[in-house]
């Protein structure tokens, strides 16, 4: 089973973390590879949650859809030579594991784990 992202966990509450539940994004892996092409931002909306998924080296890592700098979507955006989503709009570059931003001039990401089993891919939301 692999768990990938790390970000906005540390910091949540009890009453907050019993609030998240795994949701299956994809019924096998098989259909992750099929539907996610390497090193290429997707847009998944979760309930109702914009995230972008990115696989990347065989591991799946999803982040908050939205730039924290000026809120532009990073499923537009491209995945750079150091394995950073790069924001279309003003090039801010943020560590899929993270979710920080290589130059600290823009808030962290929303990093959400995935797991993955026999019954399918999860995503904690």
């Amino acid at each position: 089973m692999k768990n990938n992202g790390v970000g906005r966990f540390a910091g949540n509450t009890p009453e907050q973390t019993a609030k998240m539940e795994w949701i299956k994004i994809f019924e096998t892996r098989a259909a992750a590879d099929r539907a996610l092409a390497e090193n290429h931002p997707q847009l998944l909306v979760v309930h109702g949650q914009r995230i972008c998924v990115v696989k990347r080296d065989g591991n799946l890592f999803a982040v908050q859809d939205k730039c924290t700098h000026t809120g532009e979507s990073l499923s537009k955006g491209t995945i750079n030579f150091l394995g950073e989503i790069v924001c279309p709009l003003h090039q801010y570059q943020f560590n899929l594991k993270t979710g920080r931003e290589n130059g600290q001039r823009s808030r962290d990401l929303e990093c959400y784990p995935i797991r993955e089993n026999e019954d399918g891919v999860f995503i904690l939301i």
